[in-house]
């Protein structure tokens, strides 16, 4: 595992002001009052002052994006994450185009079902609850298919916490001629996901992620070009990213009713993002949150899915106590109470639950977390947090 300690003290962050639990999910999160207090004042969706506000937002993800040439723009759309993700298969990919979708989790998943919604021709690889999809069996696909016309691919897979290698894939899609699109839903802002990290067309993540926002909105950043062949391609009218990007460089304004406390939290959540020191910093942060966390519920018996080399700053998966007095709906109960809501595991070969790195917390934090995880087991009997073996055997799949 990485390590990301340094010698030097680090102040903690402050707690919730309102003693709500700590999120450790991969989003909705937990947030900056600063930001939660961003909303207090109303926005008319017209008016000058919200549509500078509009602007001001696309232009800092682009700059987080890196585009120094002017080649790419960002267009927000309301909704939630997948919105987003749809408004990009349907707007991007042709109705004649063909897709091959990167799958290892949940949310491949759902980029197939959406493109069978959208009527799109789509073949998958899919790898299964974890293991990473490569570059070369991505090759042999597109060899053997030269109608694909479109890779996707989701950049952290959060139903087990793999970060994909997505330099790889990408190096591998353009040498092939094909386009790539990007789920980064969980990882833009806080892993390395800009223009000059790897190629793609277009990429989409949401207010409420490694930006640290309230939910309300995604957004969609892409080729300029891209952009312009889109034009009477959507499915939808709502979803329309074309349509949306046109009318607002034209107007300024959303073509629908804008979540206005929503952008202005973002835009708290961005000047807080700056002054941490932008992607790498938020990104360390998370590492940090992750190595800490680890360590002690591995010192506690837990064992993670997935090897140090996958492990994401995002999310960590690890496998449920083989203990006949273990029961996650108990366990998540207990955390709750001691202030730490975690999420539920979705593997299907063996019981698991997860614990989210992002949000407004600290290493101090995910220390109290693990404590609060160890006291939960005493509380419930349990004196061994193996997993079954099962668990361990599915886990060494990955290693071979």
């Amino acid at each position: 595992m990485p390590n990301t300690a340094s010698d030097k003290t680090i102040a903690p962050l402050e707690s919730p002001r309102l003693g709500e639990p700590y999120l450790l999910t991969p989003g909705p999160l937990t947030t900056a009052y600063t930001v939660k207090e961003a909303m207090l004042r109303d926005w008319g969706s017209w008016d000058g002052d919200f549509r500078a506000m509009t602007s001001d937002l696309r232009h800092q993800l682009l700059e987080i994006a890196g585009d120094a040439k002017g080649e790419f723009d960002c267009v927000p759309m309301q909704g939630s994450g997948s919105f987003s993700v749809e408004a990009m298969l349907g707007s991007f990919v042709p109705r004649d185009g063909k897709v091959l979708v990167l799958s290892n989790g949940a949310y491949g998943k759902r980029i197939a079902q959406t493109l069978s919604y959208l009527g799109r021709d789509h073949v998958t690889i899919d790898k299964g609850d974890y293991m990473p999809p490569r570059g070369p069996e991505v090759a042999a696909a597109l060899d053997a298919d030269p109608a694909i016309t479109h890779v996707v691919v989701i950049h952290c897979e959060t139903s087990s916490g793999i970060l994909n290698p997505l330099k790889e894939i990408s190096d591998t899609v353009y040498a092939h001629g094909r386009k790539l699109l990007v789920d980064s839903m969980s990882a833009f802002g806080a892993v390395p996901a800009g223009l000059a990290d790897f190629r793609y067309e277009a990429i989409v993540s949401s207010a409420n992620k490694c930006i640290e926002g309230v939910p309300g909105f995604g957004f969609v950043i892409a080729r300029k070009s891209e952009l312009e062949a889109a034009k009477g391609r959507s499915h939808s009218l709502s979803l329309d990213v074309h349509a949306q990007w046109d009318y607002m460089n034209k107007t300024g304004q959303w073509r629908f009713t804008p979540p206005t406390h929503v952008v202005a939290a973002f835009l708290e959540a961005l000047r807080l993002h700056r002054e941490e020191g932008g992607v790498a910093a938020r990104g360390a942060r998370y590492a940090r949150n992750r190595d800490v966390m680890v360590a002690g519920m591995r010192e506690a018996g837990f064992e993670t899915l997935l090897a140090d080399q996958w492990l994401s700053p995002i999310i960590v998966t690890f496998f449920s106590p083989a203990h006949p007095a273990f029961a996650f709906d108990r366990f998540y109960s207990l955390m709750k109470d001691k202030g730490f809501i975690i999420y539920p595991g979705k593997l299907t070969v063996v019981d698991s639950f997860r614990v989210g790195c992002i949000g407004r917390m600290d290493e101090h934090v995910m220390r109290r977390v693990v404590e609060a995880a160890r006291s939960s087991l005493a509380e419930m009997g349990v004196d061994s947090a193996a997993p079954p073996a099962i668990a361990l055997e599915e886990r060494s799949r990955l290693a071979a």
